[in-house]
């Protein structure tokens, strides 16, 4: 189990209605205000609540929710800023903050747990470019493909579970869904879902070599044509997937793509029924998406001493291994060689290691810089899968008509390329 970790952190590393709250009733005994874009289902929130807090001495007050939302009340948007006592997000939400002198120094908690293992890549991320640290790594995750064992049989000739191609893809789809007389692949499209992940850090990376710069190459076109004929052997009722666990557990699914800690419970509840393996590659290689979050306490927050606590209980190894097995989400510390492992959480961690070890892998970053333009860059990726894909709309036309809005996200934002996009000067060019 410690080696895995190691070897996957090394692999991988590459609210309510709180604003104007008065600070001191954020802390009103104790009460740390533990803000984070992360686990916002409500049932990962629960579990927050209710199993990996539960052993904190201190009292918490956890909100998950948008990240948008919540970067524009730390900065202040829309009135006063709001100053939780601990800040989890993604890295792209740290780095979206940098520079706005709410991020404070944390080297001094960093001091305090870096004994534990933590990989030095993402330790350097957490300084956002700079020489201060700016957060201290918290989890980790990805995107996997998960298969119920019965759609195995029907699996292209020749084909290697890991080490699939798109084309393949479409094929062991058509086979499945011949076979069964129905679509058997599922995506999770619906509201709550994360298909623009699947755009933006899979299909793209995987055709064009990037996220943003080619957008409306050939190669993207060559993509999003691959996509319609894949879609042709994906369940309607993808429409209506906020995560794909219960369409695998139901046997609605047989081959589905999601986060792995939206793929664990189906797993976890039966373990011998699914197989996790990496998603397929494309023309220049597999791409996929590699997901660190942190930890920060911002400037000014009221009580740095119980900040402090929590962020330490948070990265404690058995805080890590009670997080991972609750919400699906890896550690970033060094675990107990002798932690067991649950069957489901197994099978996830073999589909990442085979995953973020491919010869042909070809990790991406999650968006940066975008400071609330999020939302909005993220529709422009749905909105293009939703006309191409699901209307049949010119493929050329609608890129077109994207590509501006995209270009003018990243001069707004002056967003420069993130990997695996080559590095340019602001803003990352689209063509």
């Amino acid at each position: 189990m410690q080696n895995f970790m190691k070897s996957t952190a090394s692999a991988l590393g590459l609210v309510g209605v709180l604003m104007g709250m008065p600070t001191a009733a954020l802390h009103a005994d104790d009460n740390v205000l533990f803000l984070s874009t992360q686990l916002t289902p409500s049932a990962e929130a629960a579990k927050m609540r209710e199993e990996i807090l539960k052993d904190f001495t201190g009292q918490v007050t956890f909100q998950a929710n948008d990240n948008n939302l919540i970067i524009r009340q730390v900065v202040g948007a829309d009135g006063p800023k709001l100053v939780p006592g601990l800040l989890g997000g993604m890295h792209s939400d740290f780095a979206s903050l940098a520079g706005k002198g709410v991020l404070s120094d944390v080297g001094d908690a960093l001091n305090k747990v870096q004994n534990r293992g933590l990989a030095k890549r993402f330790v350097d991320l957490g300084k956002l470019g700079g020489e201060v640290q700016r957060y201290v790594p918290w989890m980790q995750a990805t995107y996997l493909m998960a298969a119920d064992r019965r759609a195995l049989k029907y699996l292209p000739k020749g084909a290697d579970l890991n080490r699939l191609t798109y084309e393949q893809l479409i094929a062991w789809g058509a086979n499945v869904h011949e076979g069964v007389g129905e679509p058997k692949i599922g995506f999770p499209v619906g509201r709550g879902g994360l298909i623009h992940r699947f755009v933006q850090g899979y299909l793209y990376p995987s055709y064009t070599g990037g996220t943003v710069s080619g957008f409306r190459s050939p190669e993207a076109l060559a993509m999003w044509d691959m996509m319609t004929r894949l879609w042709a052997h994906v369940t309607p009722r993808s429409l209506g997937f906020a995560s794909m666990d219960n369409a695998l557990a139901s046997g609605e699914v047989w081959i589905a793509w999601d986060h792995t800690a939206r793929l664990k419970k189906a797993l976890d509840e039966n373990p011998e029924k699914f197989i996790a393996f990496p998603a397929p590659s494309g023309p220049k290689g597999r791409g996929f998406m590699a997901v660190l979050t942190g930890l920060s306490i911002p400037q000014d927050t009221p009580d740095r001493a119980a900040s402090m606590a929590l962020l330490e209980y948070l990265v404690r190894p058995k805080t890590q291994a009670i997080t991972m097995r609750e919400v699906g989400f890896f550690p970033v510390v060094d675990l107990d060689a002798d932690e067991p492992l649950p069957a489901g959480l197994k099978l996830l961690s073999d589909g990442v290691a085979q995953q973020s070890s491919a010869p042909d892998a070809l990790p991406a970053l999650l968006p940066m810089g975008l400071l609330d333009k999020g939302n909005d860059f993220n529709a422009i990726y749905t909105t293009a899968f939703s006309r191409i894909v699901l209307r049949n709309k010119n493929a050329a036309s609608i890129l077109d008509q994207q590509a501006a809005i995209l270009r003018g996200i990243l001069s707004d934002t002056g967003a420069a390329c993130w990997s695996p996009d080559e590095a340019q000067d602001v803003p990352c060019p689209v063509y």
